[in-house]
């Protein structure tokens, strides 16, 4: 069956990860535990940042997890509600910063424009919360350019559920096979398969390398702005 749809995850597939989280995360943590650097750099690393070459261990909280499972590593003494509590109020307060600092993988409006005279339809799909991703679609003028934007609370159980694949084709009145996922870690392409998706495309931008996409994806393309070529090759 023909793909009508295209949902994007964001960091590291539209967004480059490190330089726009990076930043926000040290100040956050400095301010929260009231720590020196070299504790912030401690936290950072047991959610998974890797202090030798300074990215995201392929598969970590940080690489692919939501603000609720940060908190949950950050702060493990507290109740699950104050948890919600804590990540609430940090998609509210800290998230929102992060514009300050994004930055997208490269000019975007080309690609996606492209896409959308294709014929398909965009969305964005991202363990980000939804107040954060959607301040992040706006800050980069790209709005008028997706259907949606699903964040980790806009579904009962975020990726790898599948159920964001299955709620954009509800969004759209399509079936799930008529959909490609786009995204830079396994839980993006594991999240194609647990919902059914008609497409599953790894991009190499983030912080998976092909060694560990390559048994998930139907392709591995360099990034983004590889894939309306590979579109109208298949």
């Amino acid at each position: 069956m023909p793909i009508k749809a295209i949902l994007f995850d964001k960091d590291g597939t539209l967004i480059d990860v490190n330089r726009t989280w990076v930043p926000l995360y040290r100040k956050m943590l400095a301010l929260e535990f009231k720590v020196d650097e070299v504790r912030v750099e401690y936290l950072l690393a047991k959610a998974g940042f890797d202090t030798a070459t300074q990215n995201f261990k392929p598969g970590s909280p940080l690489a692919g997890g939501t603000t609720l499972q940060l908190v949950g590593l950050w702060w493990p003494a507290m109740t699950q509600t104050e948890r919600v509590a804590k990540a609430q109020f940090i998609d509210n307060t800290y998230a929102p910063m992060a514009r300050e600092t994004l930055t997208p993988l490269m000019p975007l409006r080309p690609i996606l424009e492209e896409l959308v005279n294709d014929g398909y339809v965009l969305g964005v799909g991202t363990n980000d919360s939804y107040i954060s991703a959607s301040g992040q679609v706006e800050a980069l003028g790209l709005q008028d350019l997706f259907r949606c934007v699903l964040g980790s609370d806009s579904v009962a159980t975020p990726k790898p559920s599948g159920l964001m694949i299955e709620k954009f084709a509800e969004i759209l009145g399509i079936k799930t096979n008529e959909i490609a996922m786009i995204g830079d870690n396994t839980h993006d392409l594991d999240e194609a398969e647990n919902g059914a998706a008609g497409l599953a495309v790894g991009v190499l931008t983030g912080n998976s390398g092909r060694q560990h996409m390559a048994h998930l994806a139907d392709h591995i393309i360099d990034s983004v702005a590889d894939l309306p070529r590979l579109l109208r090759s298949l």
